[in-house]
């Protein structure tokens, strides 16, 4: 198939194009960043720019995709809740001029796997978290998601726009053989965790005081290869268009992941306790099984072999 991935250059993007390749599809790829060696040098087609200008639109268009995987967008939560016009603006705005463009040519037969959010849901009412509870996120990240996905139904609706949206539950971890993974400075804690070992600094722990087992956050972590996966299987058209949840139904807490770190790096993590992070729930974990039954998808990896794969690219 002829794949467009959008944010081809980011951590689950560039993923995402490698495993395309690697499965024998054609990918046309997008970012506003310039891609490191290893993805420049994939096979890969490359457009650097924003992939909602017109170029990058005609671009897409010309290219004649079966299907565009869409991961282009602004990720932080305590970043989003500062600036807010820019997370609308990224995630929201800019992805609206990209559906637009696909219903004023006529392309709604072009299928969109869109990277949503576990953000959507806010604070849940009850773990793991079905795709049918209530939807009340409490970032500007997570409400800029939520509109994606609105608008992905009306349009389906409407336009007949064909569509899958997965609501990710903390992507991370890196390639198995070590050839992509998260940039230096990334937010999430596993990447941040794993810095602080390798450069040999404090790291700085946001929250001990949530009504979890030990006090600190609990996510449910999912592998990016596991992702990628994802968007592969849902490249099949026969997989209806619908919301879906992506993770392990299993939750670890901050400070699970601390030791696991340290388990694995072999090296004590030094680390201080600070106050809460405005926007972060307490628990966040997934129920997947309405993917799974569609598609027969299940996460391969388990913590371990995130943070050691991780670990790996560090080091690489």
């Amino acid at each position: 198939m002829r794949v467009v991935v959008t944010g081809g250059a980011g951590f689950i993007g560039g993923e995402t194009v490698l495993k395309l390749l690697e499965a024998g599809h054609s990918v046309l790829s997008i970012d506003r960043q310039m891609p490191t060696p290893t993805l420049r040098d994939s096979g890969a087609t490359w457009h650097t720019g924003d992939f909602a200008s017109e170029l990058a639109l005609d671009s897409i268009r010309l290219f004649a995709p079966d299907a565009i995987i869409h991961c282009a967008g602004s990720i932080m939560v305590g970043e989003s809740v500062k600036q807010p016009a820019d997370y609308y603006n990224n995630n929201f705005v800019k992805t609206a001029s990209l559906l637009n463009y696909l219903v004023s040519n006529k392309l709604m037969d072009i299928r969109v796997i869109f990277s949503s959010s576990a953000g959507v849901y806010g604070d849940p009412v009850m773990t793991p978290i079905q795709e049918i509870d209530p939807k009340d996120p409490i970032s500007p990240y997570g409400q800029s998601k939520l509109m994606v996905d609105w608008m992905l139904s009306s349009y389906r609706r409407a336009y007949g726009l064909d569509f899958v949206s997965f609501r990710y539950f903390n992507a991370c971890g890196a390639d198995s053989q070590a050839r992509h993974g998260q940039a230096p400075g990334a937010s999430h804690i596993i990447a941040r965790i794993l810095e602080s070992v390798k450069d040999s600094v404090n790291f700085y722990l946001y929250g001990v005081d949530y009504n979890t087992p030990d006090g600190t956050c609990v996510r449910d972590y999912i592998h990016v290869e596991d992702l990628v996966q994802a968007h592969i299987l849902a490249l099949d058209k026969t997989i209806p268009s619908d919301v879906y949840n992506l993770g392990t139904n299993a939750g670890h807490s901050n400070l699970e992941i601390i030791q696991m770190a340290a388990d694995v790096t072999q090296t004590a993590v030094t680390h201080t306790l600070g106050p809460r992070r405005e926007g972060d729930p307490a628990v966040l974990t997934a129920d997947a099984s309405k993917f799974t039954a569609v598609s027969g998808w299940q996460p391969k990896f388990n913590l371990r072999d995130i943070i050691a794969h991780a670990w790996a690219w560090y080091n690489k």
